[in-house]
């Protein structure tokens, strides 16, 4: 493996960030800050506990995941839009990389910037609530993997696109959506049926429910259940992207 070469592929992307921090920093922690104020305030001075958890602790994780599946999927996407856009792409594409090795640098570089954010809101969050994570290795662990898996969508959709509006449409359109919906902000439990069966079908309830159960124990789903959809999610972005450099969709033409 040419690790030399991953790690400065890596590097660069890691720069970009320092470059756009206010874009890919200030302002999602901003914006995570005003859900969870006005959420917490206004929401939680009518529900004062949910799952045996206050309100305001309740929500934490779910505004984590929902900057965190945002931000892997635009750090991600962008990277290898603007290589095609500028058409820099071909150097990379002409470089003695493998795709294996391409993939790793561009995605690890997204991957670690949202996990960074992620545990900066959890500490923006800790100034609001008094927050106890009762299984961190299992907190880090669906961390690491939800923002690998959102990375990897994120590559794909950056490939997929053929203009600006088609890298935001996803995001704005499909995702963000899904993460409001997913039990962000409120149990499944809460839903009657069929609602409560229809946001089974969406996989942003695993990844929540996951990530919330590792805070508190509790969960919408079993934890197993939520690890075992996580890491088809993962698998299932990985063989997409082995089939685009395999085919050389979008990137050889």
């Amino acid at each position: 493996m040419n690790l030399r070469g991953v790690w400065t592929l890596y590097q660069f992307e890691m720069r970009r960030m320092k470059r756009t921090l206010i874009q890919s920093v200030v302002s999602p922690v901003i914006s995570t800050t005003l859900y969870f104020v006005v959420f917490g305030a206004a929401i939680g001075s009518r529900i004062s506990h949910m799952g045996g958890v206050s309100y305001g602790a309740f929500i934490v994780p779910g505004l984590i995941m929902l900057s965190l599946l945002t931000s892997s999927v635009l750090n991600a996407s962008f990277a290898i839009y603007f290589p095609k856009f500028t058409g820099t792409v071909y150097e990379l594409l002409s470089a003695p990389l493998s795709s294996f090795e391409a993939v790793l640098g561009y995605v690890g570089a997204a991957a670690t910037k949202s996990v960074l954010l992620g545990l900066l809101i959890l500490g923006t969050a800790a100034l609001f609530v008094p927050l106890h994570i009762l299984y961190p290795l299992w907190m880090l662990l669906f961390l690491t993997l939800t923002a690998l898996t959102f990375s990897l969508l994120g590559f794909i959709i950056g490939i997929w696109a053929d203009n600006f509006e088609k890298l935001s449409v996803v995001p704005a359109l499909i995702l963000t959506p899904l993460a409001f919906l997913g039990g962000s902000f409120y149990s499944i439990s809460m839903l009657p049926e069929p609602w409560r069966t229809v946001s089974l079908f969406n996989p942003v309830v695993y990844l929540v429910s996951g990530f919330r159960w590792s805070f508190y124990g509790i969960g919408d789903v079993g934890v197993g259940v939520s690890l075992g959809m996580t890491l088809v999610f993962l698998a299932l972005c990985m063989a997409i992207v082995y089939g685009i450099f395999r085919s050389g969709y979008r990137l050889k033409s």
